[in-house]
């Protein structure tokens, strides 16, 4: 079984058995060059087009410009120095905005605007942001209270409370703490965020114990996914109930990644897979995108789903305890989507982790960045 031609549509993102897209598990080589246009393939162009509201021209021509937008943003960030108050993708404008603090010299204004980014003002450093944002890491959240993160945009750091639990007393402390640490703005939410881990249905991507989760990404020698999808069972099972591998490692709470290695006549491919309904997408890269970009998010439960980054390093407080440096979306998520693909254009961003809402009514959900995971555990992506 494990030999004959791959047409389950119930794999995340990159896992397959069989020998039709054995060709896309080739490294890239050395020498490729990136074409200047964002690629994408037509399902990625029409889920940002249900998602985002966009005709197609609308779609490509965003991707177009959030790559170069994420190519600017390492040059526009040094550019700035000291009086970097944070940056993000304007969707309006097309094109990266850096925040600069008033006492930003004028050479420093040009030096940012000559990576073609554009310069906005913003009444705090990054640092400082993060400074607070590090201080209500250190204090024991109650469950009324969902997270915390920096908005480079309104240079502040947002505490988002379950507008039910805002007059519980534990809740009340822990806001006013948070105004002590710095630049503090809280926010209401209708509901705490959850794991979307599910319980096992036959025929879906990979399950371990009883949980269902999706696959992430392709890296040499097995994929990774998220870390609450381990339930220490040790060994995991694809989508028709075959030995895959093992969990080889995992962290959750504090993080949530995992890896699993691959074997027993399975092998990786470096692309998202489209479900049946969309194209599938290859993956070319991992650099980040800024808070604004479009992101695109794949999975066994709701299949492909788009939206946009509304923040990065966000501390979510999940029941299980405080998940750190997450990436937070307006992407929509449910139970069995855990682990599986963030995709900007063709670089890989993150594995989906949890959030509150469904994909009838809406929702947000978070991602656990990739390149953490792939530093974490010495992994290299697959990429095409």
């Amino acid at each position: 079984m494990r030999r004959t031609g791959f047409t389950h549509t119930a794999l995340a993102a990159l896992l397959t058995l069989g020998a039709g897209l054995a060709a896309g598990a080739a490294p890239a080589s050395a020498h490729d060059t990136r074409p200047e246009k964002a690629p994408a393939s037509a399902g990625l162009l029409t889920a940002m087009q249900r998602d985002l509201h966009l005709t197609k021209t609308q779609a490509e021509q965003r991707l177009a410009a959030e790559q170069r937008a994420t190519a600017a943003e390492p040059k526009a960030r040094e550019a700035a120095g000291s009086s970097l108050g944070g940056t993000w993708f304007d969707a309006t404008a097309g094109t990266l905005a850096v925040g600069l603090t008033p006492d930003a010299t004028e050479a420093t204004v040009r030096a940012v605007r000559a990576t073609g980014a554009a310069v906005r003002t913003v009444g705090h450093t990054a640092r400082e942001l993060a400074a607070a944002q590090t201080r209500l890491d250190k204090l024991s959240a109650p469950a009324g209270v969902a997270g915390w993160h920096v908005d480079p945009q309104a240079s502040t750091v947002v505490v988002d409370v379950v507008a039910s639990e805002r007059a519980d007393n534990d809740v009340r402390r822990f806001v006013s703490q948070a105004h002590r640490a710095g630049p503090v703005t809280v926010r209401p939410i209708a509901t705490a965020p959850r794991t979307f881990a599910a319980g096992t249905v036959g025929g879906d991507p990979f399950y371990t114990g009883n949980v269902r989760c999706s696959i992430g990404f392709s890296v040499y020698g097995g994929f990774i996914t998220a870390g609450h999808c381990d339930q220490h069972t040790g060994a995991v099972y694809g989508w028709d109930r075959s030995y895959v591998g093992n969990f080889q490692g995992s962290s959750f709470p504090d993080n949530d990644y995992a890896w699993v290695n691959v074997g027993s006549g399975w092998w990786t491919v470096p692309v998202v897979l489209g479900w049946g309904t969309v194209s599938d997408q290859l993956v070319r890269g991992s650099n980040v995108a800024p808070v604004g970009s479009s992101v695109c998010r794949s999975g066994s439960t709701t299949h492909w789903h788009c939206g946009t980054v509304l923040a990065m390093n966000e501390t979510v407080n999940y029941s299980q305890g405080a998940v750190h440096q997450m990436t937070k979306t307006s992407v929509c998520a449910e139970p069995g989507d855990s682990g599986g693909s963030f995709i900007s254009g063709d670089q890989a961003q993150g594995v989906t982790s949890g959030g509150w809402g469904n994909c009838s009514s809406g929702g947000e959900t978070w991602f656990q960045p990739v390149n953490e995971i792939l530093n974490r555990y010495g992994l290299t992506l697959h990429t095409a």
